[in-house]
């Protein structure tokens, strides 16, 4: 793919899409699978670059992930709780979830791991995760001493036990160490300090080690949990569902361009949370319809709102691209932790909606879009694959959008300009 692709303005959107795997089930299958006592499979998995590094990763500690893409399928022979490999480098790019899932995982094996990723990876916190796991008897640091990777894990077994963590930057820490703790000598008891981000993930990881096999008592804040010492997960086939943030491009695109999408495999009742944007949607003016074989969007969106996008907020740039075309500005809230995610998706993201036009005025933890006439720029993506797919939905009305980098969607979502192209060529368009 070029270095850069001009989008084309359409006509309305219509027609029927299902996005490929969650990346967020799949990774968390995959750690669920690789500590069970037996063979797992995965089918709708996900293929990318985060999908990818995990598996690399599994097989490297000498847990064997074997995948069939051409049937989304992967088989895990998993190791009942240990980590067979005692010495291992592990390069997890600039998954977030590999990286704080893995620092977790590796503490139950016996020997020495390292933990990397891309330069923007080395910017990204993780010394909440390490001092949680510090308080269960880990022995893990920051190599820099700064926080951030890479990790090293002199790992000796994991006592387990209480322990606390913050909630307020991520809550994959969380998940992290709630994956782990079946497989700690004394379980887990975990206590969340302050507020809680992305709830929504936190309840699908629980749902996950649920069809594993391992039930986990959890307050109805999830503020506090406690995880038995089962030793291992149990092996299952596990069905991953479509991604619910890959959905929301498309769902935007018939907001946008005042189309019909409907994306299937998804309901209201799925584990991701981020299928509750079509509720937002909903709110801008367009008709959301659940059906038999999916959700449904029809659009336009032409009000703005005010949001707070903290249970969602893997979906804040795909609201903003449908803000720009709303008739009054939209304020979303309650997305500081944002931040630290591949790039800046806040400050970077008003950036790059300015070069289009909008008026948008930044805040600690959101921002305001006022719209305005709107023209053509070329736009940066800072590596994130967000930031390509949402602004890209920018040029099915705006003529003259270039999209930087477009290549960087292989992290979640490799086909993702191909399924786009293929919806808007529709014939039903």
């Amino acid at each position: 793919m070029s270095q850069a692709i001009e989008m084309t303005p359409r006509g309305p959107v219509r027609g029927t899409i299902r996005p490929p795997g969650s990346k967020s089930l799949t990774n968390r299958a995959l750690v669920c699978a690789a500590l069970a006592r037996g063979r797992s499979i995965l089918t709708g998995a996900l293929d990318s670059e985060d999908t990818r590094v995990m598996i690399d990763s599994l097989n490297r500690l000498g847990i064997p992930v074997r995948p069939d893409w051409s049937r989304a399928t992967l088989t895990i022979d998993g190791a009942g709780g240990q980590i067979p490999v005692a010495d291992a480098e592990l390069f997890l790019a600039n998954s977030g979830t590999s990286i704080r899932f893995l620092t977790a995982l590796v503490t139950l094996g016996q020997g020495r791991y390292r933990l990397d990723g891309v330069p923007r990876m080395r910017q990204r916190p993780i010394a909440d995760l390490l001092e949680a796991l510090q308080q269960w008897g880990a022995d893990v640091q920051s190599e820099r001493g700064d926080g951030c990777p890479p990790v090293i894990v002199q790992a000796g077994g994991l006592p387990g036990g209480p322990c606390g963590v913050r909630g307020d930057i991520s809550s994959q820490f969380l998940s992290g160490l709630l994956l782990a703790a079946p497989c700690a000598q004394a379980g887990g008891q975990v206590s969340v300090a302050g507020p809680l981000v992305s709830q929504p993930y936190v309840r699908m990881t629980l749902a996950v080690m649920r069809a594993f096999g391992v039930p986990t008592t959890a307050a109805a804040d999830l503020s506090h949990f406690q995880v038995p010492a089962c030793g291992h997960y149990q092996p299952v086939r596990y069905e991953v569902e479509p991604d619910a943030s890959a959905a929301s491009y498309f769902w935007a695109a018939a907001a946008i361009s005042g189309g019909q999408v409907t994306v299937q495999g998804l309901s209201f009742q799925a584990l991701q949370g981020d299928v509750a944007f079509c509720n937002c949607l909903a709110r801008m003016g367009c008709h959301v319809t659940e059906a038999p074989d999916g959700l449904c969007v029809a659009g336009p969106a032409r009000q703005g709102i005010d949001v707070n996008m903290n249970a969602i907020s893997d979906t804040v740039q795909t609201l903003a691209a449908v803000a720009l075309f709303a008739d009054s500005p939209t304020s979303i809230t309650g997305v500081g932790h944002i931040r630290h995610k591949e790039t800046d998706r806040i400050g970077d993201l008003a950036r790059e909606l300015r070069k289009l036009g909008a008026t948008v005025e930044e805040s600690m933890d959101g921002l305001r879009i006022i719209p305005g006439p709107l023209h053509g720029a070329r736009l940066a993506t800072y590596q994130d694959h967000r930031m390509a797919m949402s602004l890209a939905l920018v040029g099915l009305r705006t003529p003259g959008v270039w999209i930087e980098d477009p290549a960087c969607t292989a992290k979640t979502y490799p086909r993702f300009f191909d399924d786009l192209a293929r919806l808007c060529a529709n014939p039903e368009s």
